[in-house]
């Protein structure tokens, strides 16, 4: 075609494709399974989820805010400083035990579940790897014809096929091999922690009625300060922050005025 006076002086470039968007990079996708087959179970890698962590130290410290400051509250109602804090330890170290054994238990739980999942879904004859993949990709409405070679793909290797049923069809991620003490070592102290902060006025001071004054208000601040904390980190809005403070004293203050008053009636009517 002949140049025109609107004809550009140079001629255009040829147009080239925009580069796969890095937003939608697979890696991006799912940063949980960032890592490629390296581990032996051939299904991703072992995960580490601070989350979790973050999850544990949340139930931990909330009930061992809670608990004992509801304990030792109803103890003071008996007048024995002695008494307030043998209890209050006693109910704190088995908490704790209590709390971390749980958490381990649930891990070892966890990844019990997986090896076993993924044991079962390792026993498919090919045939039905085939039928599953076609399945998955059929229900976003990819066809089969286009489907076909990724599916050969995939079934070509065991491990790239079980990676991706485990991360992309059931959404189950492998636990790290360290998840289960360490879930349970972070309950277990988060817990501790929380419980003994309510009885430190009871060391600290030798009139029972002083202690609980001080405890009351320490525990106050305490469980608004973690609860809008709580909120405000999981959902980033400080009127969920202010709900969850609310929430988290409401708790307590009925915990342990419950408990006071339970105990007291309780000494009353032995008197």
């Amino acid at each position: 075609m002949p140049p025109t006076e609107s004809s550009p002086l140079l001629p255009a470039e040829p147009r080239t494709e925009a580069p796969f968007p890095r937003a939608y990079d697979s890696k991006s996708l799912d940063t949980r399974s960032t890592t490629s087959s390296h581990s032996s179970g051939g299904s991703g890698s072992p995960r580490f989820d601070y989350g979790d962590v973050l999850r544990d130290v949340i139930i931990g410290f909330s009930d061992g805010v809670t608990v004992p400051f509801a304990l030792t509250a109803g103890l003071s109602s008996l007048g024995s400083t002695k008494l307030v804090i043998m209890g209050g330890l006693a109910e704190l170290f088995s908490g704790m035990i209590s709390m971390g054994l749980g958490a381990y238990l649930a891990a070892v739980t966890e990844r019990d579940t997986y090896e076993a999942e993924q044991d079962e879904r390792a026993a498919c004859p090919p045939p039905e790897r085939r039928a599953e993949t076609h399945a998955i990709l059929e229900r976003y409405g990819v066809s089969r014809a286009a489907a076909g070679p990724i599916v050969d793909e995939l079934c070509a290797d065991e491990r790239r096929w079980l990676r991706f049923k485990m991360d992309f069809d059931l959404r189950a991620e492998r636990p790290a091999a360290h998840r289960a003490w360490v879930s349970g070592v972070t309950m277990g102290l988060s817990y501790f922690v929380g419980g003994l902060i309510p009885m430190v006025p009871y060391f600290l001071l030798d009139n029972i009625r002083d202690a609980l004054v001080v405890s009351v208000a320490v525990t106050v601040v305490i469980l608004l300060g973690f609860g809008y904390v709580k909120n405000y980190v999981a959902i980033r809005n400080h009127r969920a922050g202010a709900w969850g403070a609310l929430q988290t004293l409401v708790i307590g203050v009925l915990a342990a005025g419950t408990s006071y008053l339970i105990v007291k009636s309780l000494d009353r009517g032995e008197t």
